[in-house]
């Protein structure tokens, strides 16, 4: 029988067309995410935002394949850590917005008897909007079951040294046989409207604090760029957002080569696939961009499965 069980905890992302508008109202049914102290007003201003969003929405998933990566790729990476682990410990995982749920992973996990359970939410650095979200809707869950296991969490992994190693390993295969002088290399992290940074979020501090340990990495692997900025993508709505946005940080270099790295997201989505691969490679282009890379987020490598084994034996010290 296990005994503890490791959970991974994600956003989500469409398994099929049908649950687009699914992903949608679910993540603008959140909170953490349409902050409005008013429920109705909430769910209003969410009702407009999935109306206005699914179709436009729909036909990037179809570019995809029909279906978010994010699913595969994370069922990929819970298999090899299930490798890693002893044999009395379960590996899952669950999504926010999309299947598998939190109430299903929490009643099976309920069901097993385990004792110990500890959540690793996929998030590098800490948002309410999603690192928070993630754990309260796990937590609430299971105490929904009526289980009595003691849960464990984390807030970040940005500092772990193995993770950024994969970071830099990323950014080296993105790069290939080139010459890493020749290109800037912009981190782009998600956006976050700039009235939950004022309430205290610290997902800007510690998205530059992560920009920073990354390029120390870097220098110790002498690999040097033209320059190394950052910049904040996915902006929806008029309000004030994180600044540089990634298309005036384009804008703004002189270069004509560059390389993205998604430093926000661990798993490839429509975020990095579409957004960044397609939408970006075109304003980049249009820019006179001579060559515009993407470096592919951690995914199911080998380095990364190692790295959450490393924080969950780090959770049980």
């Amino acid at each position: 029988m296990k005994k503890e069980a490791i959970v991974l905890l994600n956003m989500g992302g469409p398994n099929n067309i049908r649950e687009v508008e699914v992903f949608l109202r679910n993540m603008f049914a959140d909170p953490n995410i349409l902050t409005m102290k008013s429920a109705l007003l909430r769910k209003f201003v969410g009702n407009l935002i999935v109306a206005n969003r699914t179709f436009a929405a729909q036909k990037v998933y179809e570019q995809l394949g029909g279906k978010s990566p994010i699913v595969e790729h994370t069922k990929a990476l819970v298999s090899k850590l299930q490798q890693l682990v002893d044999e009395d410990v379960y590996v899952d995982f669950t999504m926010r917005y999309t299947p598998p749920f939190a109430d299903e992973v929490a009643l099976r996990l309920e069901e097993m008897d385990v004792k110990d359970i500890y959540l690793i939410p996929l998030y590098p650095q800490y948002s309410t909007t999603t690192t928070k979200s993630s754990l309260e809707d796990f937590e609430t869950a299971y105490a929904r079951t009526g289980g009595n296991a003691k849960l464990h969490s984390i807030k970040n992994f940005y500092r772990n040294h193995r993770y950024n190693e994969l970071i830099c390993k990323r950014i080296a295969e993105a790069i290939g046989e080139a010459q890493s002088e020749e290109f800037d290399l912009i981190f782009s992290a998600h956006g976050l409207p700039q009235k939950i940074v004022k309430r205290g979020d610290p997902y800007e501090r510690q998205i530059t604090r992560h920009v920073e340990l990354i390029k120390q990495e870097l220098q110790k692997k002498h690999m040097e760029f033209r320059g190394i900025h950052l910049a904040y993508q996915s902006k929806v709505g008029p309000m004030k957002w994180l600044e540089p946005s990634l298309e005036k940080k384009l804008e703004e270099l002189a270069g004509k080569k560059v390389v993205i790295v998604p430093i926000a997201f661990t798993i490839d989505n429509s975020e990095t696939d579409y957004e960044l691969g397609v939408e970006y490679a075109e304003i980049a282009k249009e820019l006179g961009y001579s060559d515009y890379r993407v470096a592919r987020c951690p995914n199911d490598d080998e380095l990364f499965a190692m790295t959450l084994h490393e924080i969950f034996r780090e959770m049980k010290e």
